[in-house]
């Protein structure tokens, strides 16, 4: 079932998906109506799941539910991740891999292999004050708190 994504408690269980390219107005706006009908009818265990989405700098898909009403199962997040590969394969991007980083640089958006992005903090290209995305935060609350942060008070501190 889905609702809003601003109505969802904080608690609320996320996972987000970045893109390896930004996406175009009217991508994002086909992904959009393909989101709404992937949450409209996901479930679990044949029970529908309290979700919702958001899609932040036409880059970043994040998927949320209400772990309260029903719990995300297994086969659910299989459902989930299989929904993720069908628009990476429609819009030859890359949502899945973990080892790239996005992060702020001025205005602009950057996506970055973990191995670059390690070599510019090597070479001061970025900073511990750089704004990364961690998109290892697991609630709303995380996500408000902790997403866009500086990267000295996230996992990619380790490199500075």
């Amino acid at each position: 079932m889905f609702v809003p994504f601003d109505t969802l408690p904080e608690y609320s269980k996320i996972w987000i998906y970045q893109s390896n390219r930004k996406f175009s107005d009217e991508e994002i706006t086909e992904i959009e109506n393909d989101l709404k009908t992937f949450v409209e009818n996901w479930s679990a265990h044949g029970t529908g799941l309290e979700a919702s989405f958001i899609l932040k700098y036409n880059r970043f898909i994040i998927l949320s539910v209400n772990q309260e009403v029903q719990q995300a199962t297994g086969c659910s997040i299989d459902s989930s991740v299989a929904f993720i590969q069908n628009l990476e394969q429609k819009y030859k991007v890359d949502l899945l891999d973990k080892m790239n980083v996005t992060f702020k640089n001025g205005e602009h958006i950057a996506h970055k292999s973990l191995i670059d992005f390690k070599r510019m903090a090597k070479e001061k290209a970025v900073t511990a004050n750089t704004i990364v995305f961690n998109n290892l935060v697991n609630t709303i609350e995380e996500f408000n708190n902790n997403w866009e942060v500086p990267a000295e008070e996230s996992w990619h501190s380790r490199f500075f």
